[in-house]
């Protein structure tokens, strides 16, 4: 089953490195994972799409992340109520007699062109992955040259645990 895990954690050279190697040692595979700066310095977040057997394998993963030195949060937010986004670029190959025909496909989807050659397009998505699949899988009979896609990344929605609670330490 497909699960969401979200981590904070210090950000400090490593930290991804193990986390990672974490994951693979136990043999379980990363289907994606997004790294970035959270609103308080010096801590970052992290998201994980990965696949498990079973619930007792993700209580072992989870314990296992937060043995980590560095992981200050580990959550699976899989069930929970959440906003998640994924952003894919797509260079697909366009003509003049394509042309209009791939702008009729990327206006429902709310893509944008971020790039126009002579013999192609950049396309800019955004959404959650299964509207990324669909258009891929939309735009696939006119070539794609490029695809670049970040992963999921994600947190809870609204009332719900504020990121702010989380109270960063210091190593002395």
């Amino acid at each position: 089953m497909k699960r969401i895990i979200t981590l904070t954690v210090m950000n400090r050279p490593g930290v991804l490195n193990r986390i990672t190697n974490l994951f693979s040692k136990r043999n379980y595979n990363i289907e994606s994972i997004s790294v970035g700066y959270s609103e308080q310095e010096g801590i970052s977040r992290i998201t994980c799409v990965v696949h498990v057997e079973n619930d007792g394998v993700l209580e072992q993963i989870t314990k296992q992340l937060n043995k980590q030195i560095d992981v200050i949060k580990v959550m699976d937010i899989t069930e929970q109520s959440i906003v998640a986004r994924e952003l894919a670029l797509i260079k697909v190959v366009s003509n003049s007699s394509t042309r209009n025909e791939i702008y009729s496909l990327i206006q429902p989807f709310r893509a944008s062109v971020i790039d126009v050659s002579k013999d192609s397009l950049v396309i800019q998505l955004t959404g959650e992955s299964d509207k990324v699949e669909a258009f891929i899988e939309l735009i696939k009979p006119y070539g794609i040259k490029e695809l670049a896609r970040t992963g999921t990344t994600a947190f809870l929605r609204g009332t719900q645990k504020p990121s702010q609670a989380i109270k960063p330490y210091s190593i002395v």
